[in-house]
């Protein structure tokens, strides 16, 4: 029973404890009209302050160009019926009266992006003896903001909020900004005191402006004052995330360049690092606003970097289509022999291999000598038979196509046989020979022609168990068994129709073609009677 008592007896005491307030409240607005403006005279100006005090900046859109703040809104006017003598109301100064109860200015966010322009908040209201009020409601504003994406994510955004009168004209509410001495300009405008820091902005100023508008329909001016705010974004996020992945997937497409051609993977890592530099472009056209004033400078990069790695493309097929070609498709033409492998090496500070040099002159000699020039002795600077016998097996591997011109393979396997005759010392030569004639008194068919030959020994007249009636070859090399038998084979019908029945030992239909006849045959027609003592030697049994 004696705790409700003792707090019956205090809420007594508090509401009975300012009677003096109570009083004053009463005198203030019992004929109070809150529609009418509070001044003595008709012609009289109503002088607003106003401030602003920013409490958090809540977001900035650059989709959508609307900057989002939590503010106090400081409103100071004078009004001559709330005027008193302390010393008649027990001293006191100040009196709290809710804002509904009085008149307020119909001050209101212009540039306002959300459809609340004015104060929802009704916060009271702080009298002053002196007829000063204050009312200072907070509000959360969505402003219009015109963004400027050409440096992101290095930009700098200016935003401003524009507060007015809605109804009065300036003759008879006059806005003037709170801190405002001298002039129309106030270098800080908005009160940080109560800021909260953003994680995604700084703040790098807050000035204020008092503007007049004079408006078409009207000879009154229109005060206003603008709240401005200078931005700056703080760049470590899109740095980490944005940036730094970009860059990094941009110079990838200079590894395509390294990556071998056989390796089959080219043309697929451009095309990944394009899709991710798209990937990256997509992303930026949904932060920023679609607009068509300015492109960013992320932006840009990442276009001019799409359109290298799309020329990296377009570069990479080209090489794999000069890397994949070969002589059966295609030739090469003079001129992508001198710059490819003598011209550009040099400027570009290559070694070119040796075998290569040896191709070219081999190529150039080769020209002269079918146009009746001085044909001079090529040196190869091969292996001998080893680089002979892998550059066939190559050749197998690969299926050369029967289409290629008899001309270049005449060329190349003379240049190869030459060179592995050269190494071929004269000893070793004569115990070749001695061999020979040694497994041909004996009689039969030499063992070698039995073993791995591609080209069987040719049948002359007569029975084929007969050895006399077969000619021996002695092959130099694997190389020249692959060119006779393509020769063979590829002009075996045209040989059937040149060639008279008899003639070296051939019937039609009978026996096959003289390999060695068809070999020394196309050399001289291919290459104008030019025939080398080192391709066959003939004996008979």
């Amino acid at each position: 029973m004696i705790f409700p008592l003792i707090i019956l007896i205090l809420s007594v005491g508090i509401c009975y404890s300012n009677p003096d307030a109570k009083r004053l409240y009463d005198d203030l607005l019992s004929n109070y009209n809150r529609l009418i403006r509070p001044v003595s005279n008709n012609t009289d100006t109503v002088i607003v302050k106003l401030g602003l005090r920013l409490s958090q900046l809540i977001d900035l859109n650059l989709k959508d160009q609307i900057l989002t703040t939590n503010v106090w809104l400081e409103h100071e006017w004078q009004d001559h019926k709330f005027q008193w003598d302390p010393l008649e109301y027990g001293g006191v100064t100040e009196l709290y009266v809710p804002s509904e109860h009085i008149w307020l200015p119909d001050i209101v966010l212009y540039n306002n992006a959300d459809g609340e322009y004015g104060v929802t908040t009704m916060t009271k209201a702080i009298l002053h003896y002196t007829g000063k009020v204050l009312w200072t409601p907070p509000a959360i504003f969505k402003s219009s903001c015109e963004i400027d994406v050409r440096y992101f994510p290095f930009d700098q955004q200016t935003c401003f909020m524009k507060f007015g009168s809605w109804t009065y004209d300036g003759f008879q509410i006059d806005l003037k900004h709170i801190n405002q001495d001298v002039g129309d300009q106030v270098k800080v405008g908005i009160d940080l005191r109560e800021y909260y820091p953003s994680v995604e902005w700084d703040i790098l100023g807050v000035p204020a402006e008092r503007h007049k508008k004079y408006y078409p329909c009207c000879l009154e001016p229109y005060p206003d004052i603008f709240f401005n705010i200078t931005l700056r974004r703080k760049t470590l996020f899109y740095t980490v995330n944005l940036i730094v992945p970009c860059v990094s997937i941009s110079y990838l497409s200079v590894l395509a360049f390294y990556l071998p051609a056989d390796s089959g993977e080219k043309i697929a890592l451009c095309i990944n690092i394009l899709l991710s530099q798209t990937m990256f472009f997509l992303l930026i056209s949904e932060i920023i606003p679609s607009t068509s004033l300015a492109l960013p400078l992320l932006g840009k990069y990442l276009l001019f970097t799409m359109i290298l790695v799309g020329l990296s493309v377009v570069i990479t097929i080209i090489i794999l289509n000069v890397h994949y070609r070969k002589p059966s498709t295609h030739k090469m033409a003079p001129w992508v022999r001198k710059i490819f492998i003598r011209r550009l090496p040099k400027l570009l500070l290559m070694r070119v291999p040796d075998d290569l040099l040896s191709d070219l002159a081999a190529h150039k000699i080769h020209g002269r000598g079918r146009s009746g020039k001085k044909k001079n002795k090529i040196d190869k600077n091969t292996e001998g038979g080893m680089e002979i016998h892998k550059q066939i097996q190559k050749e197998e591997r690969e299926r050369i196509d029967e289409n290629k011109e008899l001309e270049n393979w005449s060329f190349y396997f003379m240049d190869l046989l030459e060179g592995t005759k050269e190494k071929m010392t004269t000893e070793e030569q004569k115990d070749k020979r001695e061999e020979e004639d040694r497994e041909e008194k004996e009689g039969g068919v030499p063992e070698e022609w039995n073993k791995d030959l591609i080209i069987s020994p040719i049948c002359k007249k007569g029975e084929k168990s007969d050895v006399k009636n077969y000619k021996e070859v002695i092959l130099m090399d694997t190389a020249y068994k692959i060119y006779v038998n393509i020769l063979n084979e590829r002009l075996k019908k045209e040989m059937e129709k040149k060639l008279e029945e008899g003639q070296f030992g051939f019937r039609a239909g009978r026996c096959t073609i003289d390999a060695i006849y068809t070999l020394n045959y196309v050399i001289i027609m291919s290459n104008c009677q030019i025939q080398t003592s080192g391709w066959t030697r003939v004996k008979w049994a």
